[in-house]
């Protein structure tokens, strides 16, 4: 199988993430921070372990101000839930993904900031689209349709303009782009563990700016303040209720040290090359229409395209079943992407590298595009 899905989920993990993930699902599955016997203190000690190596990769100051969820979108809907549920109105942009537009359109009052047809928002834009009420901007900062990096920095700029607070969809970066809290200027940042941080399924989590005022819409157990029925005040238990996934948690903090190792510039540039040489390959035949970005612009490893007269779905069952090549087609749960992207009522076939992928993997691609066009 050759498995081009990574903005869905990585595939292939380091060897010592699934070493690791198996042993302390077999050895530590006790309850973090749940009890003070010592197979307790002990994952609890390991899941800060994990939590340190996590900070230092996202440039988190304090690990405590990041609480673990099951996914992303958990993670997005407690941070747009945490501003909104108050009332209020949100800036967010066509490129985002249905976690970031379910939620704002849940609560009722947002604006949609316009992106350009590769895929791209501005900063102007955004602030065009404040108002008076606005009380929340949210922002992809990779598109999981076509790979278009957001000017989230300049974006940033503007919410301290206005002392909006601002959150990053950060599902598609963390991990395998340079992800900075302090240098992006974030208060909220929300992470998948699963894909560019090479963890397991069921984790993510929510990076929260000391000062950012955020009301809990999920509360229950936390193991402190036993004694009271109120919710902690402090992270990261004022967002993290009930047992956390301990094995997977530690297991992403071994997948974080090998990609401190790796680097994120270096899985960067490795990912980036695939998709430039891709894009380079494909457009040259006829009957492939490749959307988005040029591989010269600020772009991840994620590429959008489609083949004429055939539906999206067609090409990625061609492909699966007779090169056992593994991609997405569809809307990618993103429908706005596609009406800027111009992709129609077909929605697009999406092409994602990640880590472990390589030249080789590019070419059957492109070769077996080739055929199905012929």
């Amino acid at each position: 199988m050759i498995y081009l899905d990574n903005a869905a989920t990585s595939y292939n993990k380091p060897e010592r993430v699934i070493r690791c993930m198996a042993f302390n699902t077999a050895h530590l599955s006790a309850n973090a921070g749940r009890g003070g016997h010592q197979l307790s203190i002990e994952a609890m000690d390991k899941v800060y372990n994990a939590t340190v190596e996590l900070a230092e990769l996202l440039g988190a100051d304090n690990p405590e101000n990041i609480a673990y969820t099951q996914n992303a979108t958990l993670a997005l809907n407690m941070a747009i839930g945490g501003i909104l549920s108050n009332g209020g109105h949100a800036v967010v942009t066509q490129m985002d993904h249905n976690s970031v537009l379910r939620p704002v359109n849940y609560y009722g009052r947002y604006t949609i900031v316009k992106a350009d047809s590769r895929g791209y928002v501005t900063a102007n834009a955004v602030q065009n689209a404040i108002r008076r009420d606005t009380k929340l901007i949210v922002c992809t900062h990779a598109s999981n349709v076509c790979g278009s990096i957001q000017p989230v920095k300049e974006i940033s700029e503007v919410a301290k303009k206005y002392h909006i607070p601002f959150l990053i969809d950060a599902a598609q970066t963390a991990g395998c782009y340079p992800v900075k809290v302090d240098e992006l200027g974030v208060d909220m940042l929300a992470f998948s563990g699963h894909k560019g941080l090479m963890g397991p399924l069921g984790t993510g989590g929510l990076y929260v700016r000391p000062g950012t005022k955020l009301k809990t819409i999920i509360s229950g157990g936390t193991g402190s303040n036993s004694e009271s029925i109120i919710q902690p005040e402090f992270m990261p238990d004022m967002l993290q209720s009930g047992t956390i996934n301990t094995p997977a948690i530690i297991a992403l903090g071994e997948a974080c040290r090998f990609i401190k190792r790796e680097t994120p510039e270096a899985i960067h540039e490795r990912e980036r090359k695939l998709a430039r040489l891709l894009i380079e390959d494909i457009s040259e035949i006829k009957g492939v229409k490749v959307y988005g970005s040029s591989f010269e612009e600020n772009r991840n490893g994620t590429v959008a395209f489609n083949v004429e007269d055939m539906s999206s779905t067609e090409v990625a069952e061609y492909l699966d079943k007779n090169y056992k090549i593994a991609v997405r087609a569809g809307f990618h749960c993103a429908p706005l992407s596609h009406i800027a992207l111009n992709t129609g009522g077909n929605g697009c076939v999406r092409a994602s590298f990640g880590f472990f992928n390589d030249v080789k993997d590019e070419k059957m691609l492109a070769k077996a595009l080739k055929n199905l066009v012929k």
